[in-house]
């Protein structure tokens, strides 16, 4: 499964009064995936090390001047290129530190944005759609530029993307509600044009994201409504002189997104890869209201795999480098780094088989204590195998529900109802929807205090398709229900836990006294593995922690007493027998397995 970790803040932001801007235009790659350059809102571009979280160089334009578009690397000749003003082209070097005193050139249209991609040559969108590269464009700054759009035309995004052969800039635009995407080739120059599908009437999209792929355009875009649409751009349809005529964009629905109460106002969605999408500013599916979190989604299989709450303000924008997320949020620049393994059904559902060593082997089931213990041939534990042979008995004599029903029960009926339900049910039909389920199950607990099925929710981690981001209140109320053997298979199974929930685990384990714990069923082998443990440390017969309370009664024997000395041979001690020292676990056998 995708996978956030733990991330860090790049710099401080000074955000702007409206929604929607963060003080910050652009995150750009530099020269390698640790170098980014990043432009604020008014007059100043940096350099930073990602990895060292340190600032290397800033350009800053003089009073009065502002920055109308993020500054970018030109990596085959090592410079940075900005544009202020709208029409005044910058061009300067990381040696130079007065931007006035650089190269600099007007032009005669204002200019959209500057793009530059490794591999690709700097190109030039101006606001009214012409493309220029920008080493043609600077032989002669005060060029005429045609305008593309029409009148009340304006461009919402824009990208550039190098294929094998090829390079495109690709913009959308919005008149009057429309919704268009360009297609801009260059060498040879030609234009294509697409009418996106109309969403409820006043929605445009809120983001697009592009990716190439198998000689493709892959565009993404998120509406307030919550629906993630993707389109498919053929690189081989021909395209034309000027784009007059556009052609309509068929689309598909990727994800519907929960939004809640309302419409969402400022968020994000940005391709990783071919089967996972970055999401911020849309709810938490198991989360309350008024939390940002910023999620991993599995566009093929409909799942969320990860997901990390983001404090402050979200503003709905979102960059990615090198499998690290760039995000604005309250106050800060957070850099989160980020992994999507290959996707797979298995995958998806956390069954993912590899067969290579004995050691992956165990992970596709139950863990078994013993085959670390020993290199014992793995058995199938008995619950498991019993759980497997009820669901295909059932199933055999059973329909399978579908997953609204099944949900729709659980919200209301009796506990007895829907253990006998979900018994009923294929569990592979509801593997899909397993984060459904256990969000749902959690969600009544938490507000029905005579509602639990602890059953039920050790099932559903057994199948390895939750994590901690997909139902957060899981381990929370293992605790609460005193639940240790939920405990236990979430802290096994799940490998998001936060360190405080890991926190609040080791409070509850230590706190307990060993006679409560003693009575917590617990999964076996873990029980059987910590005994052969404790056995082995009796047999050596040494020292606990490198403390002997026999020893140091032998020892305070030695010392000055009364003021009289007492001295001992080495004949009198020899003489008293030599206990062994007695070897005392600090805790019960059912809290050493749980710590």
């Amino acid at each position: 499964m995708a996978a956030l970790y733990e991330g860090y803040t790049l710099c401080g932001l000074v955000p702007a009064q409206t929604l929607s801007n963060s003080g910050i235009q652009g995150v750009e790659t530099e020269r390698d995936s640790d170098h980014v350059v990043v432009t604020d809102s008014e007059r100043s571009v940096t350099l930073y090390k990602v990895s060292d979280q340190k600032p290397l160089s800033s350009w800053t334009v003089k009073q009065g001047q502002t920055l109308t578009c993020s500054a970018v690397y030109n990596s085959q000749t090592k410079e940075y290129v900005a544009v202020t003003d709208g029409k005044v082209i910058r061009i300067w070097k990381e040696e130079d530190v007065i931007l006035d005193k650089t190269f600099k050139a007007t032009v005669s249209s204002d200019v959209w944005r500057v793009h530059c991609v490794p591999g690709g040559q700097p190109v030039v969108l101006f606001q009214r759609g012409a493309v220029r590269l920008l080493e043609s464009l600077l032989s002669a700054p005060q060029q005429s530029v045609e305008e593309v759009l029409a009148q009340e035309e304006t461009i919402r995004w824009s990208t550039n993307i190098v294929t094998e052969s090829q390079q495109f800039v690709i913009f959308t635009t919005e008149q009057k509600g429309e919704n268009f995407l360009y297609l801009q080739r260059l060498n040879p120059n030609t234009l294509q044009r697409y009418r996106l599908e109309r969403e409820e009437p006043g929605l445009c999209p809120l983001s697009f994201s592009a990716s190439y792929r198998d000689k493709h355009i892959q565009l993404l875009y998120l509406y307030p409504n919550g629906h993630v649409y993707q389109s498919v751009v053929s690189l081989r349809s021909p395209g034309t002189d000027d784009g007059a005529q556009a052609l309509p964009l068929p689309r598909n629905l990727l994800l519907g997104l929960a939004v809640g109460d309302g419409l969402l106002e400022a968020a994000s969605a940005l391709v990783l890869d071919e089967a996972h999408v970055a999401v911020v500013g849309v709810p938490h599916p198991s989360a309350g209201v008024g939390k940002d979190f910023l999620c991993i989604w599995n566009t093929n299989f409909q799942t969320l795999q990860a997901g990390k709450e983001m404090a402050g303000k979200i503003y709905g924008q979102l960059w990615t480098y090198s499998n690290k997320l760039f995000i604005p949020h309250g106050k800060t620049l957070s850099v989160i780094p980020y992994e999507c393994p290959k996707s797979s059904l298995a995958a998806a559902l956390g069954k993912l088989r590899q067969a290579k060593t004995e050691e992956s082997k165990a992970l596709a089931s139950v863990p078994s204590w013993n085959n670390i213990l020993h290199g014992d041939k793995a058995q199938p534990s008995r619950t498991v195998e019993t759980r497997k042979t009820r669901t295909t008995r059932k199933t055999q004599s059973a329909p399978s529900l579908t997953i609204d029903q099944v949900l729709g029960l659980i919200k209301t009926a009796p506990v007895e109802e829907v253990e006998r339900l979900i018994s009923r049910a294929d569990v592979q039909d509801l593997q899909p929807s397993v984060g459904q389920l256990a969000s749902t199950l959690v969600s009544r607990s938490l507000a029905d205090l005579a509602f639990y099925t602890p059953r039920i929710l050790a099932e559903l981690v057994h199948t390895q398709s939750l994590s901690h981001s997909v139902c957060p209140d899981l381990v929370l109320l293992a605790l609460e229900k005193k639940d240790y053997f939920l405990c236990q298979l979430c802290l096994q199974f799940f490998p998001d836990i936060p360190e405080a929930v890991t926190c609040a685990c080791l409070k509850a384990f230590i706190s307990m006294p060993d006679v409560d714990a003693e009575k917590a069923s617990l999964e076996p082998e873990s029980v059987a593995f910590m005994e052969t443990l404790i056995a082995r440390e009796h047999g050596k017969g040494g020292l606990q922690n490198g403390f002997s309370s026999t020893s140091c009664d032998e020892d305070c024997s030695d010392a000055l007493s009364g003021g009289d000395t007492v001295i001992k041979t080495r004949a009198e001690k020899e003489e008293k027998p030599s206990t062994p020292p007695e070897q005392i676990c600090p805790v019960g056998l059912h809290k050493a397995v749980l710590l």
